[in-house]
């Protein structure tokens, strides 16, 4: 053999080599080949080599074809939750700064409107109280133009008497001296003249005059045992029979202060704001006056006339008296009825 021949048959025999080792094959686990239901195929294809396919690298740009295609949730956007209705009210905590004369709220124009369906007249009040509240002292001369006088300052409340006219004079069944919030809601109180043997005198005022307002003026206080608890028990009941009865209640702060760190009222100021309902700040009305308008007896109120024209008269604090109640009837009337 010559020369040429053997280097080729050499070159030959090392190039076999080589491709054999290049391709030897290596043993290979067998994959499960899932069928169209997800369940292992029963009959899997064998694969009897595995190539490395290396991929000619690229200067192209890429596309969305080369990525996958990922479908991104966005949440839906919802409505912010309303805020709840802040609360203006004045806080019952700092009742001494509540004004004299009040305002109406939504709640005491929705009670009046329901007392008219019933039948309640829009041009009579009514006055639930005790000694504080007889006509011998109280809004009765205002039935009277010979016993007032308003004077230019208040003349804007003429008004407000021609519209109730013959309620400031009227005998209240549900007022008297010596009676508590205790007594109006007490059969032994009725008076059997004018209302039913079984009725409490503050459902007999009720039935008789059919008022829109409700005037509640409570000074009096009894026992030394759970008065003020007391106090506020009845005159939740007191609130509740005249609220049912589709008539506005004004309660009223008292000028005393006998049981003691004014809490009762304290506690007409927490009803007036839990029931939100007007109440008429008397307290406030006489705190410039001497001895905050009462007589030694710490109880009852010094006395005047009722000309508001003369400034001597309103430094007593009956005429103070008088003439903050006719603001707050009028206050609460306008209020309610929408007059203006």
């Amino acid at each position: 053999m010559s020369s040429i021949r053997i280097a080729k048959f050499s070159l030959l025999t090392l190039f076999y080599i080589l491709l054999t080792t290049a391709c030897q094959v290596l043993p290979s686990t067998t994959p499960q080949v899932t069928t169209a239901e997800g369940s292992p195929n029963s009959s899997p294809t064998q694969t009897p080599f595995a190539f490395t396919v290396i991929r000619p690298r690229t200067t192209s740009t890429p596309t969305e074809a080369d990525f996958p295609t990922q479908t991104e949730t966005i949440p839906p956007v919802s409505s912010p939750s309303p805020s709840p209705t802040p609360d203006t009210r004045l806080d019952p905590a700092n009742w001494q700064e509540w004004p004299v004369v009040p305002t109406v709220s939504a709640n005491a124009k929705l009670i009046y409107q329901k007392g008219l369906e019933k039948g309640n007249f829009p041009d009579r009040f009514s006055k639930i109280g005790d000694c504080q509240n007889i006509t011998t002292y109280f809004l009765a001369m205002f039935d009277d133009p010979n016993q007032y006088n308003l004077g230019a300052d208040y003349a804007y409340l003429q008004e407000v008497i021609d519209h109730f006219g013959g309620s400031y004079s009227r005998e209240s069944t549900a007022t008297a001296g010596g009676m508590n919030v205790a007594s109006v809601l007490s059969t032994r109180w009725t008076d059997k003249e004018r209302c039913d043997s079984l009725e409490t005198p503050l459902a007999c005022e009720l039935r008789l005059n059919q008022p829109s307002i409700v005037l509640i003026s409570m000074e009096e206080t009894w026992g030394s045992n759970n008065q003020v608890e007391n106090y506020e028990k009845y005159m939740r009941q007191v609130l509740d029979t005249v609220i049912e009865f589709g008539a506005v209640p004004i309660l009223t702060t008292k000028a005393s202060n006998l049981e003691g760190n004014h809490q009762i009222n304290q506690v007409i100021a927490n009803l007036a704001y839990e029931y939100d309902i007007p109440m008429w700040n008397f307290w406030l009305a006489v705190q410039p006056l001497s001895n905050h308008g009462l007589l030694e007896d710490g109880f009852h109120l010094t006395h005047g006339l009722n000309y508001f024209d003369d400034p001597r008269n309103l430094k007593q604090a009956w005429p103070v008296r008088n003439l903050t109640a006719l603001q707050a009837i009028d206050a609460v009337w306008r209020g309610i009825s929408g007059e203006q």
